[in-house]
């Protein structure tokens, strides 16, 4: 059994802590989904304000659901399409302050009223976007951001 309880009084140090925790959780098992599932949950519980936390996957050229924590979600999103696919299309992690302001947004759950994607990317392949939403209006800002990105580089070596 795990029981990581991950708290930090920073950003920083708390993503450093999750990135930390998360290679040790994912290391050595080779089933990308698995992984997903593991890490999706292992960040539902660190990080606060989270309405949704979790993967879509490239599956021939359009996201497909992937493991998630959180109400029930779209199946799949067109490259270009949404905040999630707008990540996948640029490969550019987007950081929304508020969903209902950016163009083509796709309202999954109508409390996300912010979102975070962080395209992950193995041998120059799109594998999958993380996601993140929040029903409070401007929840990530830059160190989320860097946090996010950081979780998303452990994600590459398990997936």
């Amino acid at each position: 059994m795990y029981d990581f309880k991950i708290e930090a009084a920073d950003k920083p140090t708390m993503y450093r802590d999750l990135a930390s925790a998360m290679q040790g959780l994912l290391s050595g098992e080779p089933d990308p989904i698995a992984n997903m599932a593991n890490a999706a949950a292992l960040i539902w519980e660190t990080l606060p304000d989270l309405n949704w936390a979790g993967f879509y996957r490239n599956v021939r050229g359009e996201l497909v659901l992937g493991p998630f924590q959180g109400r029930p979600a779209c199946i799949r999103i067109a490259f270009g399409t949404g905040v999630c696919g707008v990540a996948a299309e640029t490969r550019q992690v987007q950081r929304v302050a508020d969903v209902n302001a950016f163009p083509g947004h796709i309202a999954c759950d109508s409390a996300s009223a912010s979102e975070i994607v962080v395209p992950i990317v193995v041998r120059g392949e799109l594998v999958a976007v993380l996601d993140l939403d929040s029903p409070i209006p401007n929840r990530f800002d830059a160190e989320d951001e860097a946090g996010c990105v950081q979780v998303g580089e452990v994600l590459a070596t398990a997936l």
